[in-house]
Parts: structure tokens; C-alpha cells; sequence
């Protein structure tokens, strides 16, 4: 997942990927409670993916409230 993706989402669209990012990332946590991991380096990369959507919605909320002003 790139940010130029996640851009020319919906602030609607990018809230749904941040919930789906969020449940995988806690199914992760619990697979690694119980080490039942498959794939330790996909943590690290929902997270990643998880700090883009947030970068891009807090850039579409300053861009939003720029042109309201």
C-alpha cells in the first residue's frame, strides 16, 4: 500500500481501510500471543500501513479546514 494510493481515497474509504488494518493487526497480536505466527515481518508492515492511512486523513482534515478558511 502507497500513500499516492491512499490519496485519491475517501475520507470514508481511507476509515474503513484504518478499521480493517486495525482488526488485522489485533488478529496478528493474538497470533503472536499464542505463537501461532506464520509471518513475524507482517506486524511491522500493518503498522506501516496503518500510519499512512492516518497521514493521509490528517492531511485531508488540514487541506479541508484550509479551505474552509
Amino acid at each position: 500500500m502507497e500513500a499516492k494510493d491512499l490519496r485519491g481515497k475517501t475520507a470514508i474509504e481511507l476509515n474503513e481501510e484504518l478499521i480493517k488494518l486495525r482488526r488485522e493487526q489485533f488478529n496478528l497480536r493474538m497470533q503472536r500471543a499464542t505463537g501461532q505466527m506464520a509471518r513475524p515481518d507482517q506486524f511491522g508492515k500493518v503498522r506501516k500501513d496503518i500510519a499512512r492511512v492516518k497521514t493521509v486523513l490528517g492531511e485531508k482534515a488540514r487541506a479541508e479546514v484550509k479551505d474552509k478558511a
